[in-house]
């Protein structure tokens, strides 16, 4: 899991990576990312909405999507905040499936020069 170094914790930080940061969308997660140019370690968000199924099921997404960015860790830049909404779809959808979109979306916004080798 992350630790909370790693984790957006403030909901002022969740609304400034949606709203001013790049966006990928797929068919099971939105994959928001804003680089503050600080110099700390990336973090990340999730946001998990009732439409995505009862409380078992959005655990079971949120426990995935934790999973999926303790693994992403590395390879996104520091000073960068992700935030990843699922939609839907998401609760149907495997880990190796979650962990596809994300990892497309996020090599999709780190451009090639911030890149962290893993």
């Amino acid at each position: 899991m992350l630790a909370r170094p790693y984790r957006l914790t403030r909901g002022s930080d969740y609304r400034l990576v949606v709203r001013r940061g790049s966006r990928c969308g797929g068919a099971r997660v939105i994959t928001s990312m804003l680089t503050t140019g600080e110099s700390r370690a990336a973090r990340f968000g999730v946001i998990i909405s009732k439409q995505v199924g009862t409380a078992v099921v959005r655990n079971t997404v949120r426990r995935r999507l934790k999973a999926v960015c303790a693994e992403a860790l590395p390879r996104v830049p520091e000073g960068t905040d992700v935030v990843i909404r699922a939609l839907p779809a998401s609760a149907t959808a495997s880990f190796a499936e979650l962990r596809a979109d994300v990892d497309r979306c996020l090599s999709r916004l780190t451009p090639a020069s911030d890149a962290v080798s893993a």
